[in-house]
C-alpha cells in the first residue's frame, strides 16, 4: 500500500500525485518532466493552461545575449547563452459541449498523475465535471522515446460519463509560448521574449510542421506533429498552420459508452548548419518512423530499453520505502538527462527546466558521469565526446588567458565560457581536472581503447598543458597553483587549493601515461618526451598544504588562519549566505558553501590516511553550510567511510529529497542533476564503499542502523554484478559477463559465477561531529521525511 508524502504517494517504481493542487504545478512540472537527453518536455497539463512554467527544450538549442558588466576587463566573456523554450507540441485541448476543459473551472472529481520509472511514461487520469454539469473521463499517457531520439508521443482518450456528448479536440504546435521570465537580467529577458523567428509552416491531412530560427545564435529548429484518430462515425477534422501555430481540430459526437482516442506523434530536430528544408526533412522522417512503429510499438521499445537499464543500474533500499522511491526517481532522471544526448552536454538541470540558463557545469563530469559510467557507460562516453567537440573553443580560451592547453568553461551550452563572474567562473580551473578524471574513470571501467586513443588522450594532454602553464615551481622546489577557486565558491582566488592540486596531479600523471601508450597521438599534438617529463616533475612536486598545529589539511593555503564565521549570530533566514552577505566577507572567513576538501578525500582518497580523513571530516563539518545542492552527497560518502553511518544516512536523504521535497525552494526551475547523482554516489560510494583509485574497483560496505539492507548493481568491462549489503556481511554476485576482480576491505575477490559472501568488520562508533549552529542535517528515520 502506498503512503502520502509531500503530496507524492510512496511506491517503489512510480511517482504519483493524487488530487488537484494548482499552486504546486511549478513543482510537478519539473518532477514529472520527460526527456531522453535530446528532447525535454516539462510535465505540464495537456491543456497547456493553467501552468507554472511551460517548457519544451532541445539539448543545445539556445539563444545568445550580451553579458552584463558594470566595468569591463580583459578576458571577460562577451556573450551569454540561454536555453530556449521551443515549440510546444504537448498541447491538446478538449471542449465538452463547447465548454473548454480547464482545471480552474468546474470540478475535478478525481485527478492523478503517475510518472512510471519502468514504462518511461507520464500517465494522467481525470474525471471532470463542467460548470454546467457534463461529466467526462480523460486518460492520457505521454512519452519521450529512448529508442527513437527525435520522437515524443501522446495517447489521449476522452469518454462521456453521464450522457452522449459533443467533443471538440484541438491538438497544437505552439511557438513563442508566453512565459514569465524570472531572470533579473534584462538582456536575458529580451533574448527570451519571442525568441523564435518563423521560416516555414505547412499543414496537410493530419500532419503539420513549423520551422523557426533564433535571432542571434542563428540556430534552426523544426517541430512536426501527426495523428491517428479512433472515434465514432461522423467525425470532422480541420488542420491549419501559420507562423507560430499549427492546429488540428477534431469534432465528433460521442455516445455514452464510447470514446474518442487520439494518438499524437511529435518530431523535433535542430541544427546550426543545415538548411530549413533539411531540418524539416529530419522531423518528417522521425514522424514516419514513429508512425511505422505505432503507439504500442513505442511503448514496447520504451519498456525494453528501461528493463535493460534497470538490470544494470537498480538500487534496492530495504527498510525505507520513501528513500527507495527517491533513489529510483534519481536514477530515472539521470538516465533521462543523458540517454540520447549523443555528443551534447548534460545540463545542470537536465532538460527539466530553464534553471542555470540551461548551462552545463563541472557537475556533469564530477557527479553525473560516475553514475553513468557504471550503469550506462555509452551515455558517459557521449557526454565526454561533447567535451571533446568543444576542445578548440577551450584552447582559444586558454590562449586568451595567456595559458597553454585547454581551459574548459565554467558554464556553457555550446562550449564557450558564459560566466560573467570570473572569481567563481574563470578561476575555477578544476573543471579541467574533472574532465580528465571522467576520461580516466570511463576508460578504466570500460576498457574502451578506441575512445582513449581517439578522444581521451587529447583531452588529457590539453588539460595537462593547462596545469603546467597555470602553476609554477617555487624556490623550495614545490609546484604551486595559485589564484584559483576550488569547488567551494565561498573561498575564491586562493593559493594551492588541495582539491585542485590533487586533481591536477592526477591529470598530469594520467596524461603522461596516455601519451606514452599512444606515442603517435602525442606526436600529432607535438608532445615531446621533455614535456612529458615536465608533467611528471610537476606532479611529483605539487604542493599539498598541511596545518601541523591543527592536524588537518587547510582547504587552501592559509585557510585555517582565516577568522571563523559567526554562525551563532547568523539568522536562519540569511541562508544562503551568498544572497545576504558580500562575497569579500565570505572569501576571508572560514565558511564553506559546499564540500571541497571533503570531496578531495573522496575522489583522491588514496592521498590521505584514515586518521587524516577523520580529523579533516570533523573540522570541515563544523564549517560547511551546504548552500549548494552538491554538498550533501559528498558529505554522505565521507561520513560513511570515516565512521558515521547514521550521519551518512541523513545526508543521503538530503541529497535524494532535494527535488521531491523542494528543499532549496527552486525546483520550479528544474531538477538538480548533480544532487540526484549524489544520491547514487551516497549509496554506492558511501554505504557500498566503492572506490576506483588507479582503475582498481574496491569496496568497503557499511549499513546504517535504520536500514535492513541495500542491493546495488553495476557494470564494469562488460560484466554486470550486484553487491548486497547487510549489517554483518556483504554478498557479491556476478550477473553476466566474464569473471571480475574486486576487493572487499582490501581482500581480493574474484566473481566467476558463484556468489561470494564476505564479512563486514565491526566499526567502533565515533561521536557525531558538529555542524554549524542551526544547520544540522535532519535526522532521518525510516518512514519519516526531512523538514522543508
Amino acid at each position: 500500500m502506498s503512503e502520502r508524502r509531500h503530496n507524492y504517494e510512496t511506491a517503489p517504481w512510480e511517482l504519483r500525485w493524487r488530487g488537484l493542487a494548482l499552486d504546486q504545478l511549478h513543482r510537478t512540472e519539473s518532477t514529472f518532466a520527460l526527456s531522453n537527453g535530446h528532447i525535454g518536455l516539462r510535465g505540464s497539463l495537456d491543456e497547456g493552461e493553467p501552468s507554472g512554467l511551460p517548457g519544451s527544450y532541445l539539448n543545445g538549442f539556445h539563444e545568445k545575449h550580451a553579458l552584463p558588466y558594470a566595468e569591463g576587463g580583459y578576458g571577460y566573456p562577451e556573450a551569454g547563452e540561454t536555453v530556449v523554450n521551443v515549440t510546444d507540441g504537448k498541447i491538446i485541448r478538449v471542449l465538452v459541449q463547447d465548454e473548454p476543459l480547464d482545471m480552474r473551472y468546474g470540478s475535478a472529481d478525481t485527478h492523478e498523475r503517475v510518472l512510471d520509472f519502468r514504462s518511461g511514461t507520464l500517465r494522467r487520469t481525470t474525471e471532470w465535471t463542467s460548470p454546467t454539469g457534463r461529466r467526462i473521463r480523460l486518460h492520457t499517457e505521454r512519452l519521450v522515446s529512448f529508442t527513437q531520439r527525435a520522437v515524443a508521443a501522446i495517447r489521449y482518450e476522452v469518454e462521456p460519463l453521464d450522457d452522449d456528448v459533443q467533443l471538440v479536440v484541438q491538438s497544437d504546435l505552439l511557438a513563442n509560448e508566453p512565459i514569465v521570465s524570472e531572470t533579473g537580467d534584462p538582456r536575458v529577458a529580451a533574448a527570451l521574449e519571442s525568441p523564435l523567428v518563423a521560416e516555414f509552416s505547412v499543414a496537410e491531412d493530419l500532419r503539420a510542421v513549423l520551422v523557426h530560427h533564433t535571432r542571434a545564435s542563428g540556430l534552426k529548429m523544426a517541430a512536426a506533429m501527426d495523428h491517428e484518430i479512433e472515434a465514432p462515425d461522423g467525425m470532422r477534422t480541420q488542420i491549419a498552420a501559420e507562423d507560430d501555430l499549427a492546429r488540428l481540430t477534431v469534432a465528433v459526437d460521442v455516445p455514452l459508452g464510447q470514446r474518442l482516442r487520439l494518438t499524437k506523434y511529435l518530431g523535433y530536430g535542430w541544427s546550426a548548419q543545415r538548411s530549413a528544408p533539411a531540418v524539416r526533412a529530419q522531423v518528417d522522417a522521425a514522424l514516419a518512423g514513429a508512425m511505422q512503429t505505432g503507439w504500442d510499438g513505442l511503448l514496447n521499445e520504451q519498456r525494453t530499453f528501461l528493463d535493460r537499464f534497470w538490470a544494470s543500474a537498480d538500487v534496492e533500499i530495504e527498510g525505507d520505502p520513501e528513500l527507495q522511491q527517491a533513489v529510483r526517481f534519481a536514477l530515472f532522471h539521470i538516465l533521462q538527462a543523458a540517454a540520447r544526448g549523443e555528443s551534447r552536454a548534460i545540463p545542470g538541470k537536465g532538460l527539466t527546466g530553464p534553471g542555470y540558463d540551461g548551462h552545463a557545469f563541472w557537475d556533469s563530469e564530477m557527479f553525473v558521469l560516475p553514475a553513468l559510467t557504471y550503469t550506462m557507460p555509452e551515455a558517459a562516453r557521449d557526454a565526454l565526446q561533447w567535451r571533446h567537440s568543444t576542445v578548440d573553443k577551450a584552447r582559444d580560451r586558454a590562449r586568451q588567458l595567456g595559458l597553454r592547453g585547454a581551459a574548459f568553461p565554467w558554464r556553457s551550452i555550446s562550449g564557450a565560457e558564459c560566466s560573467a563572474y570570473w572569481p567563481a567562473g574563470t578561476a575555477a580551473f578544476h573543471v579541467n581536472a574533472a574532465v580528465a578524471d571522467a576520461v580516466v574513470r570511463y576508460v578504466n571501467a570500460t576498457g574502451d581503447t578506441d575512445f582513449e586513443r581517439d578522444v581521451g588522450t587529447e583531452l588529457l594532454l590539453e588539460t595537462a598543458r593547462l596545469w603546467e602553464s597555470l602553476g609554477h615551481h617555487d624556490a623550495h622546489g614545490g609546484f604551486r597553483i595559485d589564484g584559483v577557486t576550488g569547488p567551494d565558491e565561498y573561498s575564491a582566488i586562493s593559493d594551492n587549493n588541495v582539491y585542485t592540486n590533487l586533481m591536477a596531479r592526477r591529470n598530469l600523471r594520467s596524461a603522461a601515461s596516455a601519451c606514452e601508450r599512444y606515442p603517435e597521438i602525442a606526436a600529432g599534438f607535438d608532445v615531446s618526451s621533455e614535456e612529458i617529463r615536465r608533467w611528471r616533475e610537476a606532479a611529483d612536486a605539487i604542493y599539498i598544504p598541511y596545518d601541523d598545529l591543527l592536524g588537518v589539511h587547510p582547504q587552501s593555503e592559509s585557510f585555517t588562519s582565516h577568522a571563523d564565521w559567526d554562525f551563532a549570530n547568523t539568522p536562519a533566514d540569511h541562508y544562503p549566505l551568498m544572497l545576504n552577505y558580500p562575497y569579500f566577507d565570505l572569501y576571508r572567513k572560514q565558511v564553506i558553501k559546499q564540500a571541497d576538501l571533503v570531496l578531495a578525500m573522496h575522489i583522491c582518497g588514496d592521498a590521505f590516511d584514515v586518521e587524516q580523513k577523520r580529523r579533516n571530516f570533523a573540522y570541515y563539518e563544523a564549517r560547511t553550510v551546504r548552500d549548494s545542492s552538491l554538498s550533501a552527497g559528498t558529505q554522505a560518502v565521507l561520513a560513511a567511510e570515516v565512521g558515521h553511518p547514521d550521519l551518512a544516512y541523513d545526508y543521503l536523504a538530503e541529497a535524494a529529497f532535494t527535488d521531491l521535497h523542494d528543499l532549496h525552494d527552486n525546483v520550479r526551475n528544474g531538477l538538480h542533476m548533480a544532487s540526484l547523482a549524489g544520491a547514487w554516489l551516497a549509496t554506492v560510494a558511501g554505504f557500498g564503499g566503492m572506490r576506483d583509485h588507479g582503475g582498481e574497483l574496491t569496496f568497503a560496505p557499511r549499513l546504517p542502523g535504520e536500514l535492513t539492507g541495500i542491493i546495488f548493481r553495476m557494470s564494469v568491462r562488460g560484466s554486470r554484478f550486484s553487491v548486497q549489503i547487510g549489517h554483518s556481511e556483504a554478498v557479491y554476485r556476478l550477473l553476466s559477463g566474464p569473471p571480475l576482480k574486486l576487493s572487499h576491505y582490501g581482500t581480493p575477490l574474484i566473481l566467476d559465477g558463484d556468489e561470494v559472501v564476505a564479512a563486514i568488520p565491526e566499526q567502533k562508533p565515533l561521536p557525531r561531529p558538529a555542524q554549524p549552529s542551526g544547520l544540522e542535517p535532519t535526522r532521518r528515520h525510516a518512514g519519516q521525511i526531512p523538514h522543508d
